[in-house]
């Protein structure tokens, strides 16, 4: 999807403020992506054999097709989905969003659950899975469950484009090609320092006889950071827009300040959350993976150091220098990858926690620094540190209390509840002054 839309997407909120005409900046990003995914879809459907060598799935080069036409049809989405968060339309985006995901489920239970039964049965019921269902597909079908979820939100979506005036500008395509370039780097990048961790973890792991086993239990607990996640891309959804729609305002740079706090409140709260309630969220895996637990507090750090990152960076989108964003993405892989090789080998899965960490938070830094030269905005350092350092406090103080009081579980929910009121109480009184002078 990162070579499939190749920062169209902010390139087209980028551009849409500069130009005066919206439509236009609309219509050529949308012309080049369907020109492109006609492309690169077509160039993996005529090599689907050889690449399904490749990945040693030599008997299945269909599944390079299906593959091929989702990541188009997910290409050719990915400008209406920007043009209705640039629009505000929020409702419509999550119910487009939302149906996606209901006719994935439901075509899954289709064809994975009820096709099977109904293949023995007489009548309608078995003509219509002898019609559409073929036992030897198998697994197969979770990938064309996608593929028609896909094709059904492009339908959806295609109201888009009613009433505009199609037109290409090979020129403003240029300039956007040139601006989204480096995110496209930067997004390869940024998959090194997202995934490498569990990709290399069975071979660097410092007991190979237990490696896949100790994978599982990471990748397991890497799930209850998930919240963090799920938050910070709900954000950047809003966000990237906002932010750029801002960018004439004369107190642009105070509303950018104030969203980055309310940005590092909302993920202390949440860290709060997840880790003076940890013993709710771990019931969400097996018990035989909360061995791991440990590495759940470093993962949602460094998911909230990505986060700030991502807030950051949007210096260098807004000021058109995006070749900076490939520099801090690049250098995050290349010290991703010396982390894990040193720490890995000696620390198992805490190594890959703590080397995920210490990568976004010198992202987060290198950006801060380089941004205050180039596009300099007066954060509110000092309430910003004490916003993260009380939250880091609070989750002390209650491992301090679960180890020398030994609460019961009542009680320790009780006392959790106390600090995460008295956390929140902590941000009222620092921020109803400022909110009384807003």
């Amino acid at each position: 999807m990162i070579l499939f839309t190749y920062g169209m997407e902010t390139s087209f909120f980028h551009f849409s403020e500069k130009e005066t005409d919206r439509n236009k900046v609309y219509t050529t990003g949308a012309l080049s992506l369907l020109g492109s995914s006609f492309f690169l879809s077509g160039i993996m459907i005529l090599f689907s054999s050889s690449i399904a060598s490749w990945i040693q799935y030599p008997k299945h080069p269909e599944y390079i097709t299906w593959f091929a036409l989702i990541l188009a049809l997910d290409a050719l989405c990915a400008l209406p989905f920007a043009r209705l968060r640039q629009q505000n339309k929020a409702k419509r985006f999550a119910g487009i969003k939302i149906i996606n995901i209901l006719v994935n489920i439901g075509f899954n239970i289709f064809f994975l659950v009820l096709c099977p039964k109904w293949i023995h049965e007489q009548g309608f019921l078995k003509e219509l899975t002898d019609l559409v269902y073929s036992p030897k597909i198998e697994v197969g079908y979770v990938f064309i469950s996608f593929l028609i979820s896909s094709l059904v939100t492009l339908l959806f979506l295609l109201p888009e484009f009613r009433g505009l005036k199609i037109e290409f500008d090979s020129a403003l395509w240029k300039q956007m090609i040139v601006y989204s370039f480096p995110l496209l780097i930067a997004g390869f990048a940024g998959m090194v320092n997202e995934t490498f961790d569990r990709a290399v973890y069975k071979y660097l792991a410092p007991d190979k006889t237990v490696a896949l086993k100790q994978l599982g239990i990471y990748s397991a607990c890497y799930k209850l950071s998930i919240v963090m996640t799920l938050f910070i891309q709900t954000f950047r959804y809003a966000a990237e827009p906002f932010f750029f729609s801002q960018r004439k305002n004369e107190n642009n740079k105070l509303v950018y300040a104030r969203v980055m706090k309310y940005f590092i409140i909302t993920c202390s709260f949440i860290f709060l959350v997840v880790m003076l309630y940890i013993d709710i969220f771990k019931l969400f895996i097996g018990e035989d993976f909360r061995k791991g637990i440990a590495v759940v507090p470093i993962l949602l750090l460094a998911n909230m150091c990505l986060g700030i990152f991502y807030n950051l960076s949007m210096w260098y989108k807004l000021t058109g220098q995006t070749r900076f964003g490939a520099y801090f993405s690049i250098l995050g892989a290349v010290l991703t990858i010396i982390l894990l090789w040193s720490l890995i080998p000696s620390m198992g899965y805490m190594g890959a926690a703590w080397a995920t960490l210490i990568v976004y938070a010198a992202m987060m830094v290198l950006s801060y620094v380089t941004g205050q030269k180039h596009y300099r905005i007066d954060y509110d350092l000092g309430a910003n540190f004490t916003i993260i350092g009380l939250a880091l406090i609070i989750y002390f103080a209650n491992l301090g209390i679960e180890k020398i009081l030994k609460p019961g579980e009542l009680t320790g929910y009780f006392i959790s509840t106390i600090l995460l009121l008295a956390f929140a109480g902590f941000i009222f009184v620092l921020e109803k002054p400022k909110l009384k002078q807003a």
